[in-house]
This record gives C-alpha cells, structure tokens and sequence, in this order.
C-alpha cells in the first residue's frame, strides 16, 4: 500500500448529519460484550412479536430464541466449541436465523455459504475455512457431495423449506419441490441428519454458556480473491455491533418502536448486507422481516406480497428493476412504505426514477463492502420527509466513526474534489483475511486504514461520488467477480491457449463478464467453452460474451494480459 500522510482528514461531512445523529458510537458498541447480548435484549424486549415470515409461516421472537438455544445446545453436543468453523448455505428461510444465532452463541464462527456455489467453489471454501460442520438446503446438498473430498466436515444437516412451515403445510411442500417440479437433484450425504430430527434430538439438550469477546471473529464472510480463490473476511463481533451500532444511530429514534415495522428481505440473508440491515437492525427495531427465497421470481414475490404492507425494503439495482416490471406490482398500495435502500451495486437513474414515480419513495443508495461489516456510507435519512426526496446519485456520506481518505496514484493525498482511491477506517473495518497475511497487509495498514479499490470523489458538502474501480472486479447483480477467478477456470480448458475477462456494461445487471480468448483448438466452439464455465462456476460469474481472437492478447512487457486494453 502507498504510503501517505497520516495527518487526520477534517470530517467535513458532519455538517450533512441530521440533527440527533452523533459524530462517533464508540460509547453504544461497548454497551454489548458480544452478539449474543444483543440478541438475548431484543428477543425479550419484542417476545409477544413476530420475528419472521416464511411462505406465509410466522416464527414470533420468542420461538426464535428457543430454537436458537435448542440448535446451541445440539452444535455443543456434537462437539463444537468456540471459534469452529459453521458454514451456512441456505437462501432466505425460517432456519437461517436460528443457525445464525445458534452458532455464535455457542462461539462459534459463521461462514456464509452461497446456495448457487459449485463444487469447485465450495470445496475451495470448506477447505480454506476447516469448517466441521455444514447446515444446508436439500436442493444443493448434491453439489456438497461433489464437494466433499478433502473437507474436514464432521457433521452434515440437510434442511428443507418446509420444515418449519407446520405438518401438512410443511409436508405438501416438500413433496412438491422434490416429486413434481423436481428441484431437489438426488444425493448421497452418509450420517447427515435431516433438520427436523436434530431440532427434536436438541428440545432435550441444554446449552452451555460460553464467555464471548468483542475480538472474537463472527463472521467468515468470503469474498472474491485477486488471485482467483475467495478469501475470508474476519469480521469480529465488534466489527458487525460497530456496524449495527452506526446503522441505528443514522436512523435514530424517527421509527416508534411500539408500531412495528415489516420488512421485505429480498436480499439473501448470507450477503453481508442483508445480514447487517434485515437480520440485525430490523431485530433491534423489534421487526417483522418476511423471507423471500428467491427475488428473481417476480411473481411468486407478488403473491408473497399481495396481502401484506410493508415498511422497508433492502435491494439491489437488478432487484428493484424486476419488481417494477410486474404490473401487479406497480399497483399495490405503498403508503406504509418509509424506506427503500439500495446497496450492493450502482443504482441506474432510470430505475431510481420510475421507483420514486411508482412508490412515492426514493431509493437511498450506500455504499459498502464484505470487509468492512459492510457499511461504510449512506445518504442521510429523514424519514418524516422521505417522499419530498430525490434519488441523488451519490453513496452519501461516511457513517459515525468512519473515516475516508482519498488517495493519488502518486500516494499522495487528493485534495477536496479530487479523484483518489477510497480508504476507509473505523470501528467496522475487518480484523483481516482468514489465514492470508500477505493478501491482509496489500489492503490493510498498520493504522488500520483499508484500500477499497474504489476510485471516488467528495464534494464541499462531503458526499461522495463513485468514479471508477481502481481493481478489475466486474460487479454482477451486486455479487463481485474477479477476473483471475473466471480466466483461470476457462485456461483449464485444454482447447484454450490466451484467455482475459473484462465486465461490460448492461442495464439490467449493471455489468456481464465477457471473455477473449485465443484457441489452442481451432474447433473450440462457444457452447463447448461455456459447457466447462457452468460446471467451474457460480451462474452469474458464467461469461455471457465470448469473443474469439485469431492474435495473442495485448500485454505488458512482462507479459501480463492488458485488460483495459481489451475495453
């Protein structure tokens, strides 16, 4: 990292805080040791409420706990103890947040799985964890055996959506998903054990409290290597209560907690984000959070939705897109509606428009990243005058206790108005990269300021503007995916000689991954090529372009593919 003048950056962005928002939240994270208390203070705070909604199932707060506690209790049984590897590879369903909690109150530490990975990419995560125990959805338990060789796995529970959802109910659906539209692929997971049978093994057992710190890790939330491989962001229990923290302090007390709020979750519980905004601050509102399993099915959302009113809505840019195609959706009635927040990728000023023309509420754009918990800025909410705002285009302003710096590609410095990389310090920011010091120190310094890789500028009001990225990550549907990962999956193919992967520009998902590649093979074909990409990779880091040259890649003089070259 370039080295840079330490001098403190004047936080002229204070001035832009609404009245009643603090400058710092030092004070309110040392309030909690852990999680864990954060969770046991709410839960009997808002124990005659309903936490979560599920296809129509309701789970109240004070069912959750018990759940949570039942589930503690089993992981202890099994052996688990404090600062294990849990992997979680569930969508967005009524068991999530029992494992969640479960797992950190026994010490353990949560790693986020996404349900989509591929053999090839969990099998690199389960092994770069060591995790020894996996609670996953029947309907990809056939990629975990795939995935097994070479993972230390003790201990497998395959859960399924109906689960939770009551007998009948519970049964039929099930039954339905795997018999007749045959989304549950056949596997075979020797000692795994169904959900249902652990929870009811664990209504007997009792959990042992385990004495938790705030530098203790919480979350192994993996991100997208440089070097082709995810990496684990350590997130420590300080790191997620300092986020959680500054969130609730920017909205302050405009949201009357004796009036309970809905939420729709349509981001994936597992995505940092959503984990921070649905999971933990709703639950320190004392909200109702209704699970959607999957947001890309429009109409199945509408249905979900067309009996309820809601409060608040987290997405992303893609997300908020395909809910306002659907007509029965632009006609519902959103007067409770308060709050939308957009994350997770650029929000396109067409979108943003027709949100605010349809809803009567604009979308409130931050900015963050897995490493740092993930929120480092957002634009000021107000909420009793949100339907007079506009969509502004900027990620806002930096959080309480966040700093950011602008830094020149000289490592100096930028001056006010001038573009730089963003670095971010504060109370949120990572503990480091599970097991890669050296990937760690390329990011992090000694004083705890990050690199972002992001390339932005503050105005005099101290709003910030995205420019550029200064890394090659191609950012899909908020999900990032680097370069090195795709380009090292397509050489594995024996008809490929040069291959480079870029991100194009696409209204839909912001960006698509477009490759170019010179054959070893004059035969290769397209569809070959993407054939091998599926079987390697998650569906939205599979190239949607591929681009055949009959000349070798333009390079550096050390030989090193020049992407930009290829834009």
């Amino acid at each position: 990292m370039s080295v840079v003048s330490l001098q403190p950056v004047e936080r002229i962005w204070l001035n832009a805080y609404l009245p009643g928002v603090p400058s710092d939240i030092e004070a309110e994270i040392d309030r909690y040791p852990s999680l864990r208390e954060v969770f046991l203070e709410h839960v009997d705070k808002y124990r005659q409420r309903v936490a979560y909604v599920s296809i129509g199932t309701e789970m109240g707060y004070d069912l959750w706990e018990k759940r949570v506690f039942a589930f503690a209790a089993w992981l202890q049984s099994k052996g688990v103890k404090k600062g294990d590897r849990v992997a979680l590879m569930m969508p967005n369903c009524l068991q999530y947040p029992i494992c969640l909690f479960g797992t950190l109150l026994v010490g353990a530490v949560v790693v986020n799985v996404n349900p989509l990975y591929t053999a090839h990419e969990l099998r690199h995560l389960l092994k770069d964890s060591g995790a020894e125990t996996v609670v996953i959805f029947e309907n990809f338990a056939h990629t975990l055996e795939q995935a097994m060789p070479g993972s230390q796995l003790k201990n497998i529970v395959v859960a399924a959506i109906g689960d939770l959802l009551g007998t009948f109910k519970g049964a039929a659906l099930n039954f339905a998903l795997r018999h007749v539209q045959k989304q549950v692929p056949k596997f075979n997971l020797p000692g795994a054990i169904r959900f249902p049978a652990m929870m009811k093994l664990a209504s007997v057992l009792e959990h042992r409290p385990v004495e938790l710190k705030q530098d203790d890790i919480a979350f192994l939330q993996y991100t997208g290597g440089t070097t082709g491989d995810a990496k684990g962001a350590m997130l420590t229990h300080r790191n997620i209560l300092a986020n959680l923290m500054q969130a609730k302090a920017w909205v302050g007390d405009q949201l009357d907690e004796n009036q309970q709020e809905t939420n729709v979750t349509l981001l994936p519980l597992y995505h940092v984000l959503s984990l921070t905004v649905n999971c933990l601050m709703f639950m320190c509102l004392g909200g109702r959070n209704i699970l959607i399993a999957n947001p890309r099915d429009v109409k199945r959302v509408q249905m979900i939705l067309r009996k309820e009113k809601f409060s608040g809505i987290v997405g992303v840019n893609t997300l908020f897109n395909g809910l306002l195609e659907n007509e029965e959706f632009r006609g519902r009635d959103f007067s409770d509606l308060k709050l939308a927040i957009a994350g997770g990728m650029a929000t396109h000023t067409s979108v943003a428009r027709r949100w605010k023309e349809v809803t009567g509420v604009p979308i409130i754009e931050g900015y963050g990243l897995a490493e740092c918990s993930p929120v480092v800025s957002i634009s000021p909410i107000d909420i009793a005058r949100m339907r007079e705002g506009d969509f502004t285009g900027t990620i806002g302003v930096p959080l309480p206790s966040t700093w950011v710096r602008f830094v020149r590609e000289d490592g100096q410095l930028a001056e006010l108005g001038e573009e730089g990389e963003l670095q971010v310090r504060g109370p949120q920011v990572m503990k480091g990269y599970w097991q890669r010091p050296e990937e760690t120190a390329k990011v992090l310094d000694r004083h705890g300021w990050l690199s972002t890789g992001d390339v932005g500028v503050m105005n005099e009001q101290g709003f910030i503007r995205l420019v550029d990225r200064k890394k090659d990550m191609i950012l899909v549907s908020g999900f990032n995916v680097y370069p090195n990962e795709i380009e090292d999956v397509v050489a594995l193919h024996p008809g490929v000689a040069e291959v480079a992967a870029i991100g194009v520009e696409d209204d839909v998902t912001g960006e698509k991954v477009k490759i170019f590649v010179v054959r070893k093979d004059p035969a290769l074909t397209q569809d070959q090529l993407l054939a091998h990409c599926r079987e390697y990779l998650t569906g939205y880091k599979v190239p949607r372009y591929v681009e055949f040259r009959t000349q070798e890649l333009p390079k550096t003089t050390v030989g090193k593919v020049l992407r930009r070259a290829l834009r």
